[in-house]
């Protein structure tokens, strides 16, 4: 739109600027991020210069995404892409790995540290709680996870690797984790072997899996981090790690 001073820009610029970005392939919450910014700026810059005017990119409309559904992988898959993982056995094909039998979230896995990480326990697992350079998306997901299959062979092989307290250093310290180019790499990656698949695709396998072979519901709620369906649910303790250890070794080996 060129270089101009604020009060020469309209809503019908905006609305150009909006339909500019959409040409260019964005999702509307990459829209609505930028025009955040953008909008932010330009009222700042009103006020604290006194301008009299509008802020045009006050109120654009910007459109809803029609939400794409996301594939589960296929049991078949899953064990293809784990023995890759496992043979190369480097930082992202071992997370890879980790996330393949365990469900969890791609920010939940790499902010662990080791004192997470229960191995040798009788029911290997992990104890996902928050941490200050990552939080949890609600408060059931801080739960136990049972470590079986490939999930705890990966976690085997990176604690021969151990090198800090983080369990994926290139993504990780103690101001943040880096998921956005973590799950950019990764889904890059993936697109190889099964090109719809992304990185979340996982977590809908994972529960898939567990639905399949006949895990009750609260049970596959309570392993994955997944709010409750009802009031009820959300009373006493839950579903002990044994249990869950048992259940979990049962249903995700038998595919």
């Amino acid at each position: 739109m060129g270089d101009r001073p604020l009060d020469a820009y309209s809503s019908s610029d905006a609305a150009s600027f909006r339909d500019w970005l959409v040409g260019r392939g964005l999702s509307s919450s990459s829209i609505r991020r930028i025009f955040s910014t953008v909008r932010a700026v330009t009222t700042l810059t009103i006020q604290e210069d006194g301008l009299i005017c509008l802020n045009a990119f006050s109120k654009t409309f910007i459109p809803a995404d029609v939400p794409a559904k996301r594939i589960s992988i296929s049991p078949r898959d899953i064990r293809r892409l784990q023995g890759v993982c496992l043979s190369v056995a480097d930082e992202r094909r071992l997370l890879v790995a980790l996330l393949s039998d365990t469900g969890m979230r791609l920010s939940e896995a790499l902010g662990l540290v080791w004192s997470d990480i229960k191995l040798e326990h009788e029911c290997p697992h992990i104890q996902l709680v928050p941490h200050p350079w990552r939080r949890l998306k609600t408060p059931s997901s801080k739960r136990l996870i049972p470590l079986v299959g490939a999930s705890l062979d990966a976690v085997k092989i990176m604690h021969q690797q151990r090198s800090t307290q983080f369990l994926f250093n290139s993504y990780a310290d103690e101001t943040g984790c880096k998921g956005n180019s973590c799950s950019a790499a990764l889904n890059k990656w993936l697109k190889k072997y099964i090109p719809k698949a992304v990185v979340h695709s996982f977590r809908h396998s994972y529960r898939d899996r567990l639905r399949n072979a006949g895990v009750q519901t609260e049970m596959i709620d309570q392993l994955g981090g997944w709010s409750s369906q009802s009031v009820g649910q959300a009373y006493g303790d839950g579903f002990g790690l044994e249990l869950l250890y048992r259940e979990s070794l049962a249903a995700l080996n038998q595919f």
